[in-house]
């Protein structure tokens, strides 16, 4: 799955390497989490655009969406047949430029975070579905989900789902949404390649997404990981007496 990514490059190479006509300009994010706005490439009269939309996403036809489950993820396996994506693959394809992302593997009772990123240290796009709902009295929200796919050998040692990445040279096949055929994109949704992505362990702090800096990304040892312990028990404990939602904007 994919619950936390990370957006650290720079905004003029992300525009270079999606090739969308928008110049954003936005800091870096370490710690982008689920109901924040996150960017989006799409397709739109023949043109790729930069746009936010919020990450959790709602089919058209939900009336009330404080009753709807957050869809953040889409399994690859059933985008086809589940009622809340199965437009979307068809025709509403998109890609999250990022950097990275974060997963939780459970060690000793406990769940370590890992970052997570390709090896060569290239930026990546994320294999997305977009809807936009319209409300009762006729707004709109644009809403977007990452698909996801079984990990391979190697990442499944962390979990056992991933988000899928979309190669570069593959942007404008996933992207290309003017006919109602997916059989051309079905081969794209998969795990990557063993090797492809390297990780690491990273600080408990990412458990907390006010917390959104460049010391998140650092490795640590497994001695600062035993140290972390009564750290996270006492941060539960102050938790249980105050509410924090945590959500931010993108920019």
């Amino acid at each position: 799955m994919c619950g936390r990514f990370v957006i650290t490059s720079a905004p003029a190479a992300l525009r270079q390497l999606f090739g969308y006509i928008e110049q954003p300009n936005f800091p870096p994010r370490y710690n982008v989490a689920p109901t924040q706005p996150i960017p989006v490439v799409l397709v739109e009269n023949g043109a790729r655009h930069f746009r936010l939309m919020r990450w959790g996403l709602l089919p058209s036809w939900v009336k009330d969406p404080r009753g709807f489950t957050l869809l953040i993820n889409a399994r690859s396996e059933t985008v086809l047949e589940k009622p809340a994506f199965k437009r979307a693959i068809r025709r509403r394809r998109g890609l999250i430029p990022a950097d990275g992302y974060y997963e939780w593997k459970a060690e000793g009772g406990r769940k370590q975070p890992f970052f997570i990123h390709r090896a060569d240290g290239e930026p990546l796009g994320f294999a997305a579905l977009f809807e936009t709902w319209a409300g009762p009295n006729g707004e709109e929200l644009d809403t977007v989900a990452i698909v996801t796919a079984a990990a391979g050998e190697d990442l499944a040692a962390l979990h056992d789902r991933v988000p899928v990445t979309i190669s570069p040279r593959d942007f404008e096949r996933w992207l290309d949404s003017r006919s109602d055929e997916v059989d051309d994109v079905l081969p794209l949704m998969a795990a990557p390649r063993i090797g492809e992505f390297a990780w690491h362990p990273v600080s408990t702090r990412v458990n907390r997404v006010a917390n959104d800096d460049d010391q998140l990304l650092l490795p640590i040892s497994a001695e600062e990981m035993e140290a972390e312990v009564p750290k996270k028990q006492v941060v539960r404990k102050a938790a249980a007496g105050s509410a924090d939602d945590g959500q931010g904007s993108l920019f």
